[in-house]
C-alpha cells in the first residue's frame, strides 16, 4: 500500500537517509566516490531538519508499506539566476526504482504543481540532469519549458542541468 502524506520534522533522518539513496540510485555510478561523498553532505538529518522547520518549505512524502519510497520537496528558488518575484523551485523529486512507472511520481508533481497554484507562486522552476531524458519528458508534460542550463556541482564535478520554467 502507498500513502502520500507531508512531511513533519519527526521525519529529517529517514528523509536523510532517503535523499542519499535516491541520488545514489540514481546518478551515483557518474562520481568519483570523493566527489559523490562531498555532495551527500547536503543529506543530513540536521539539514532536513532545518527545512522542515522553516515554513519556507513544503515537502510530500510517499510511504510505502516499510519505508518512505520518495518525497518532493518545494522551497525558495536557490538557483544560479535571479528569479521573477513570486517564484518557486521544485528542490527534488525522487521516487525509488522498484516504484517508478507506477503513478508515484505523477501523484507528487499534481501535489507540487496544486500546491503552487494554491500559494502566491507566479512561476515553478526546476533543474534536471541533461542527460536525464526520461525526468525531461516527466516534466515536459506537465507544460515545464526548459528556459537554460547551469553547472550543477557534485563535488567538483560540474555536469549541465537544465532549468526549466512553469506559469502558474
Amino acid at each position: 500500500m502507498i500513502t502520500y502524506r507531508d512531511a513533519t520534522p519527526a521525519d529529517a533522518a529517514a528523509l536523510a537517509t532517503l535523499g542519499a539513496d535516491s541520488f545514489c540510485e540514481t546518478f551515483g555510478h557518474l562520481y568519483a566516490p570523493a566527489d559523490l561523498a562531498l555532495f551527500l553532505e547536503n543529506h543530513t538529518a540536521a539539514t532536513w531538519g532545518a527545512e522542515l522547520a522553516d515554513p519556507a518549505f513544503s515537502i510530500r512524502i510517499v510511504q510505502g508499506d516499510e519505508a518512505m519510497i520518495g518525497y518532493a520537496k518545494l522551497g525558495p528558488p536557490h538557483l544560479p539566476f535571479t528569479p521573477p518575484t513570486g517564484a518557486v523551485e521544485l528542490r527534488q523529486l525522487y521516487v525509488l526504482s522498484p516504484w517508478q512507472g507506477v503513478g508515484v511520481a505523477a501523484e507528487l508533481i499534481e501535489w507540487v504543481i496544486t500546491s503552487t497554484r494554491t500559494g502566491d507562486a507566479t512561476a515553478l522552476f526546476l533543474s534536471v540532469f541533461t542527460d536525464n531524458h526520461r525526468a525531461r519528458r516527466f516534466y515536459a508534460r506537465y507544460g515545464f519549458q526548459p528556459v537554460g542550463t547551469y553547472a550543477f556541482m557534485v563535488g567538483t564535478q560540474a555536469d549541465e542541468d537544465i532549468v526549466m520554467r512553469l506559469a502558474l
